[in-house]
């Protein structure tokens, strides 16, 4: 086995999960990088590589059981042990109760809970017999409280927060959970809130950088003094 360790982002999107992944590597992790479509994740592995990381592509659907399980496997076989686990998946919609339909709201509640379980489930399968390891959830204000439009989310978000606290105290020493709250400077932002898209040049929005950085000292943190929810906001933003 490889002297390396691994860095598994699942949900290594174009913001905070390519942030995250390329913060890792310039620590000499080995980002492994999971989205549905691994096509989509050339643009980022080339980029660890070319600043001198290294990075593997997977493509996988996080709610799949058998493919979560066989995600696992191959990187611990065939890669480096996994040191870091983060479960990114966001599946944020808007949809009025009145018109969210069953599919929806199931949909949602697989992404942003029930894979998050799996992910949770296998990191620590892994990582229990060693002794070490980090876990890391990324959550939303809707994980604290609801908003109209917005059912489905928030109680998926609600559930992984409970999922990840369990896990906690469960796990002890081997998990970390973290909270993270608030806008992103994301395509998805700039398109359906441009009114908080637009402090960004204020420091008014949270940077995907800013909260990779975040994420690599909550890894780096003494057992003596790990926290294990994090609330991450702009300075303006009314909370």
């Amino acid at each position: 086995m490889s002297e390396k360790s691994t860095a598994l982002i699942i949900g290594a999107g174009d913001a905070t999960g390519g942030a995250i992944a390329r913060r890792f590597a310039r620590e000499g992790l080995i980002a492994c990088v999971v989205r549905r479509n691994e096509e989509k994740l050339k643009p980022l592995v080339a980029e660890i590589e070319a600043s001198g990381g290294a990075a593997r592509a997977f493509g996988a659907d996080a709610r799949d059981e058998d493919q979560v399980i066989a995600l696992f496997d191959t990187i611990e076989r065939d890669i480096a042990p996994l040191e870091i686990v983060v479960f990114n998946i966001g599946a944020n919609v808007n949809f009025p109760i009145r018109d969210t339909t069953a599919r929806v709201y199931r949909k949602v509640w697989e992404m942003a809970c029930f894979a998050g379980f799996l992910t949770g489930r296998e990191a620590a399968r892994k990582m229990v017999p060693r002794g070490r390891g980090t876990i890391l959830f990324t959550g939303a204000t809707a994980s604290l409280r609801g908003r109209s439009g917005f059912a489905a989310f928030s109680s998926a978000k609600h559930a992984l927060r409970s999922l990840a606290r369990s896990m906690a105290k469960e796990l002890g020493p081997e998990g970390v959970h973290v909270v993270i709250d608030g806008a992103i400077d994301t395509p998805w932002i700039r398109e359906n809130f441009p009114d908080r898209a637009a402090l960004k040049s204020e420091d008014g929005i949270l940077e995907p950088d800013a909260i990779a950085e975040m994420y690599w000292v909550l890894h780096r943190q003494p057992r003596s003094a790990w926290t294990h929810e994090l609330d991450l906001r702009p300075w303006m933003e009314a909370w």
